[in-house]
């Protein structure tokens, strides 16, 4: 009986210190809000493409410092890393992207990007926070402070990472290559989360196994014989061969990979030509190529190649001017969520934010670099999660019309901030402090 009654009472005790660190953790994070959301409109403000987040890196190692960090500057380009010990414990890396996209923004917002720069080709490039990363370094920025100011309540390591060129699928590799685990205290666990556009604001889902597919990236140069547009019989026209290629390309998931198979074939740019009157020398076209099985994966890519070639030799060209298919180094591999450090943090998450708050989730088939974080030997156990970013209201009336919302990487994309970054900062808080507990 004295046992049952001592147990009952260890329950009753952490129940309520449960209760007081959900507590001090909000009241933490609404004193930090205003703070939080000046520095958000001002990243979002000043957008960086990938590879190019000086200032943007800037920030985030201003922050990390403020909050008791030690920070590292220039790992793996622009990458920034902070660390704080606190004792005996695990170590948890927290990840947070710096880059923008080269889009326009168009959401009208009062703090919209008017951002245009010079890219890395030396092309002029608007520039747009359009996926949320600038709400991602929000929220690693504020769990940052309430972390550090909640030290009696944790032992252990934080390292947190402010990663380049997400997304053009570079920085994760290359802060892992200049040493990010070998120069920095090696992580027992890597989380990080991702708003999503089309959820409601404040929603949160962990999916067990993959969450993000393998992503490649193929580059097609599609030749011909250049000539005037009034004779296109003395000429062999890129551009008609390269619609033919689009075209034909949309049956490799449709005709050649099984039903209900994750696949993705999709050409993002087609250029070429600079006069209406003159058929060019040749087009390039930019694809990016998605799926969850690397037997699928190169399927897909064999199959790009053996259409572009061949419809090249149906149209005339001479095997010197066929089509060429380029794989580029712009790879990402399934981002995959340990089962078990997933299914523990569904139930953390659940307990501090509400059950109806966790929302099933489907896994995407957009990438993420996230995953070179755990695939490291021996691998590292990582967990993305998801939170939703969409006006509960507009969502609604989404499901009522069937008009989608604004996803990621649309010139419209506007994240409901409050509500979000209440969710981000509170889901990264009580990720840490779970992870960095004597559980």
């Amino acid at each position: 009986m004295r046992a049952l009654i001592a147990s009952v009472l260890v329950s009753i005790a952490a129940t309520a210190g449960a209760a007081d660190l959900h507590r001090e953790v909000a009241e933490r994070l609404g004193s930090e809000l205003p703070s939080l959301g000046t520095f958000y409109r001002d990243i979002h403000q000043h957008p960086e493409l990938s590879l190019m987040e000086a200032r943007t890196a800037t920030a985030a190692a201003r922050e990390f410092r403020s909050a008791g960090f030690e920070v590292t500057e220039g790992v793996g380009g622009t990458g920034v890393v902070g660390v704080l010990r606190n004792g005996p414990g695990p170590v948890i890396l927290i990840r947070s992207e710096l880059d923008a996209l080269p889009i326009r923004e168009e959401t009208g917002l009062p703090f919209a990007s008017t951002v245009v720069v010079k890219d890395l080709a030396g092309r002029d490039s608007p520039v747009d926070h359009a996926c949320g990363h600038d709400v991602h370094l929000t929220a690693l920025v504020g769990a940052a402070r309430i972390l550090s100011g909640l030290r009696a309540r944790w032992s252990g390591t934080l390292v947190l990472v402010g990663q380049p060129a997400e997304e053009t699928a570079a920085g994760a590799y290359a802060m892992l290559r200049d040493g990010l685990y070998t120069r920095f205290p090696r992580p027992n666990f890597a989380i990080a989360l991702h708003i999503h556009g089309d959820s409601p604001a404040g929603t949160v889902s962990v999916l067990e196994g993959g969450a993000c597919a393998n992503s490649d990236s193929v580059d097609i140069l599609v030749r011909g014989v250049g000539g005037h547009g009034a004779r296109p019989d003395m000429a062999k026209d890129p551009v008609v061969l390269a619609s033919q290629i689009v075209v034909a390309l949309q049956t490799i998931v449709s005709r050649e990979t099984k039903p209900g198979v994750a696949a993705v074939v999709t050409v993002g740019t087609f250029h070429g030509g600079t006069k209406r009157n003159v058929i060019p020398e040749q087009v390039k076209l930019e694809l990016t190529v998605r799926s969850y099985d690397s037997a699928v994966a190169a399927h897909l890519l064999d199959s790009i190649r053996r259409i572009s070639e061949n419809l090249g030799r149906a149209a005339g060209m001479p095997e010197n001017l066929l089509p060429v298919v380029t794989v580029t180094p712009e790879h990402t591999p399934v981002t995959y969520n340990d089962p078990a450090l997933a299914r523990r943090l569904r139930g953390v998450l659940a307990d501090w934010l509400g059950t109806d708050r966790i929302i099933p989730g489907d896994p995407t088939t957009a990438g993420e670099d996230f995953a070179w974080f755990g695939r490291t030997t021996p691998p590292v156990p990582c967990c993305m999660w998801f939170v939703g970013a969409a006006d509960p209201a507009k969502c609604a009336e989404s499901a009522r019309t069937g008009v989608p919302l604004p996803s990621n990487h649309s010139p419209y994309f506007a994240p409901d901030f409050d509500p979000t970054i209440r969710a981000c900062v509170t889901s990264l808080c009580a990720g840490a402090l779970d992870l960095l507990s004597s559980r």
